[in-house]
């Protein structure tokens, strides 16, 4: 690992910024980001960046670059030429990440000009660069949707965090399907995700992943990520089977929040799933536990001889991979089958990544953000052994389900992955060629705050929108 304060020019010249810095007196690195500005920068940058005595740097002027690596270079060392004195003895590396993002973080709500926001009504025309579409309501009778997929016949599988599953077809939605399991659905609890099997025409399986309640021996709550499947038959969830559910045994600490929980069937008919760090960030790289991990099983929950970890001690033999925060993005490429995932970052950093077995990506021994209070969690983007994003942004979009375009209906976005925003509360296009992402673009800025994508089999494509609580498709204008 090299450190920024000696790192030679040559290895700052990279695709995506990259901070290689070293952990230089971390412990100490109290402030919050906001506090460190304010005490060391705002004398001559002004407030809120907005300049002083020294430039504004709300612009796109930047007079020794504006990449991640220039910026931190002059914090540490400087430049007395122009008066800027030399912080890389005053600040630690984990506090100048950290003034990086924040430096970021207001650029970006400087620079933001959303367009009239669309509402998710009827004859709302939304233009973009490629296609103009109408924002239609597809229902507004749902209780917080979290999950939508489909059945083989064109029926919407529509998952209520606070525990109803709900089919649409045509027009009609149905009351909540009797006999679901009892979830819970405090905090960011409930019931996540409900997917089809591959051959459901055949055997009528839907897979559902939520948080299931448990007591432990002292009396304390616990929710365990669990999934199971079952049929339905008139109305009534039925032949309900376990496919997963971590021992209890496993979750040395687990709060109401980070659970993952989506789930995705590959061409060769394993179960993918996520199981986000539960709040134990260090968890996220123990391979004992199943926090901060994707899962890899047969459809009935049996463990693949060929997992990675499959024969290591101890380890658990679920584990695909490892060292995740919380993913709740997983699709498949058409193309190529690669697994792409989208995940939380704390204060800054959610990340898109190819996912592989046995790799570690990372968290939180490195993240490109922050914690939610300003001050630092580590001052490492980047390790030897660990992955890098294809993408991270900072600031945070606070990235949800996402999803590859492989329909007609939207010809110029064949291909490209539709990715749910709930924080800035906008779906975006992401075009990747040959696994790197070459551009991207906000197609609907405010309609709610984006829970899921999913393309129809009439091309539309389909969103769970939470505040309001409905379901949209967006249709195309000719």
């Amino acid at each position: 690992m090299l450190s920024l304060r000696s790192a030679p020019s040559a290895v700052l010249s990279v695709a995506f910024p990259l901070l290689f810095l070293s952990g230089c007196n971390d412990s100490a690195a109290a402030r919050s980001a906001e506090e460190t500005y304010q005490q060391f920068c705002m004398s001559c940058h002004g407030e809120n960046l907005r300049g002083g005595i020294a430039p504004t740097m709300l612009d796109d002027e930047w007079a020794h670059g504006g990449t991640d690596e220039a910026i931190t270079q002059q914090i540490i060392a400087g430049n007395p030429t122009a008066g800027m004195p030399a912080f890389g003895e005053t600040l630690s590396d984990a506090e100048v990440r950290s003034l990086v993002v924040y430096i970021r973080e207001q650029r970006a709500r400087h620079a933001a000009h959303p367009p009239p926001a669309p509402t998710a009504g009827d004859d709302q025309i939304v233009v973009t660069a490629d296609h103009r579409f109408r924002v239609e309501t597809v229902t507004d009778a749902v209780d917080q949707p979290w999950g939508i997929n489909w059945l083989p016949d064109g029926t919407l599988l529509i998952t209520e965090k606070t525990g109803g599953l709900r089919l649409w077809k045509d027009g009609i939605l149905t009351d909540p399907i009797k006999g679901t399991p009892k979830v819970d659905a405090l905090s960011q609890a409930g019931l996540f995700d409900a997917v089809a099997h591959p051959e459901h025409a055949k055997n009528g399986w839907i897979y559902l992943s939520f948080a299931d309640l448990q007591t432990k021996l002292n009396g304390s709550r616990l929710s365990l990520t669990k999934i199971v499947r079952g049929r339905i038959a008139d109305h009534t969830w039925t032949d309900e089977q376990t496919i997963y559910e971590g021992p209890i045994e496993h979750y040395r600490k687990a709060g109401g929040y980070h659970f993952g929980s989506r789930i995705v069937f590959d061409d060769a008919g394993y179960l993918f799933f996520s199981i986000g760090d539960r709040g134990a960030q260090q968890q996220a790289q123990d391979l004992t536990l199943p926090n901060g991990k994707v899962h890899r099983v047969f459809d009935d929950g049996r463990i693949p001889s060929d997992n990675p970890f499959v024969d290591q001690p101890g380890a658990v033999p679920s584990i695909w991979s490892y060292g995740h925060r919380n993913p709740q993005g997983l699709a498949f490429h058409p193309d190529d089958g690669a697994l792409w995932a989208a995940e939380h970052g704390p204060r800054g950093g959610d990340e898109l990544n190819v996912v592989y077995p046995s790799l570690n990506y990372g968290w939180p021994v490195i993240t490109y953000g922050m914690n939610y209070n300003g001050t630092p969690i580590t001052s490492e983007t980047a390790r030897d052994g660990m992955e890098q994003p294809i993408l991270h942004w900072t600031p945070s979009i606070a990235v949800c389900g996402i999803d590859f375009y492989d329909a007609d209906r939207f010809p110029a976005w064949k291909g490209n992955l539709l990715v749910t925003a709930l924080a800035q509360r906008h779906l975006r296009r992401v075009v990747i060629t040959d696994g790197v992402v070459t551009d991207q673009e906000i197609i609907l800025q405010d309609a709610g705050r984006n829970r899921d994508v999913s393309t129809g089999p009439d091309g539309l494509i389909y969103l769970a929108l939470n505040g309001p609580d409905k379901i949209v498709r967006l249709v195309p204008i000719d």
